[in-house]
């Protein structure tokens, strides 16, 4: 089995600051790309950040220039850093990662952390 488990969502107010942590564990042989997506109510999922294992990245135009994603490969671990935080922000932030479980697993399979909630409000 594999689990993505996420950390760190809360309240915080407009312009303020959060970390997200999301880290995989169970039978990995190859963790793939890594990445954050969002739903906030009555809206479909949206892709938010993504990160290769070799580090390259892909933000959405919406949090470029105030959300960073990183990961450690050791711990197997994804971040998003979201700092200036918006009302608009305010969502549920699932984690995501794309591996191959056993070395003879060349296509992989997608995984989901459960979410964890983010609102930002004064």
């Amino acid at each position: 089995q594999v689990q993505l488990v996420e950390s760190g969502g809360g309240l915080v107010q407009p312009g303020g600051s959060l970390r997200l942590s999301c880290a995989a564990s169970g039978t990995i042989f190859r963790l793939n790309d890594m990445g954050w997506f969002r739903q906030a109510p009555g809206k479909q999922r949206e892709l938010v950040a993504t990160i290769t294992s070799g580090g390259s990245t892909n933000l959405a135009d919406s949090v470029q220039g105030r959300f960073t994603i990183s990961r450690d490969n050791a711990k197997n671990t994804v971040y998003l850093q979201m700092n200036s935080l918006q009302p608009e922000d305010t969502a549920a932030y699932y984690c995501n990662a794309h591996l191959s479980r056993y070395v003879r697993d060349y296509t992989g399979s997608t995984y989901w952390g459960q979410g964890t909630q983010v609102t930002v409000s004064s």
